[in-house]
């Protein structure tokens, strides 16, 4: 069954690049971010791992670990950071999980036989401090992912936790936000102190609360 937003993220324990791990206990009271790639040596998933470690710095920034995985063996992973480092300017600096039996990508229904029932598409999933999933999104193999909107995402997922507010389309961090409908113009007024921009009764905008 497939996983849905405020399920449990499955734990695991595998092997990875960097060591033995066990999933909840290397993401602690953190974020995480979990990404498949359907093999080693392709092309495109050489340019993800690549941008994913030159971003590690900017995950870091908002508490969030990340893993890549694969159901190929481990060596395989540790010959190909080679070519990643080589091709892609970089150093891979996070664990790439081996997951020759598939138990990983099971759990987290990331093999889809319309595709491939043998590889695993691109998946990603952010995943909240209590280990629920917050955000999944699915490309197909033939279509790179963009980090920048993961962290986007990110941002955004961290923002919303702590104060009631959704963050409009296109929005990055800093932008004014939508106060949420549960609130009432009073209510609003009270706890947004910059002030509130009302277009339409269901639309209202404030700065963004924690600038």
């Amino acid at each position: 069954m497939a996983l849905r937003l405020g399920d449990i993220a499955p734990d695991f324990t595998a092997e990875t690049t960097e060591g033995n791990i066990n999933w909840h206990e290397y993401l602690g009271d953190g974020w995480g971010v979990l990404f498949s790639h359907p093999a080693d040596y392709t092309p495109v998933c050489t340019t993800e791992l690549g941008m994913a470690a030159k971003l590690k710095a900017e995950f870091e920034k908002r508490n969030v670990k990340m893993a890549a995985v694969s159901v190929d063996p481990l060596e395989d992973h540790k010959g190909w950071i080679n070519d990643i480092n080589e091709t892609q300017g970089c150093t891979v600096n996070y664990p790439i999980i081996a997951d020759p039996d598939k138990t990983v990508a099971t759990a987290y229904d990331m093999i889809h036989p319309n595709a491939d029932d043998k590889a695993t598409v691109r998946s990603v999933f952010v995943i909240g401090p209590d280990k629920k999933l917050k955000l999944s999104i699915t490309y197909p193999a033939s279509t790179g992912r963009n980090f920048n909107e993961i962290l986007r995402v990110i941002d955004s997922l961290q923002l919303t936790a702590k104060h009631k507010v959704a963050t409009p389309v296109n929005w990055q961090d800093g932008e004014d936000c939508i106060v949420v409908p549960a609130l009432s113009d009073e209510e609003a007024e009270k706890l947004f102190t910059k002030g509130i921009r009302k277009i339409k009764p269901y639309l209202r905008y404030t700065p963004q609360p924690n600038k």
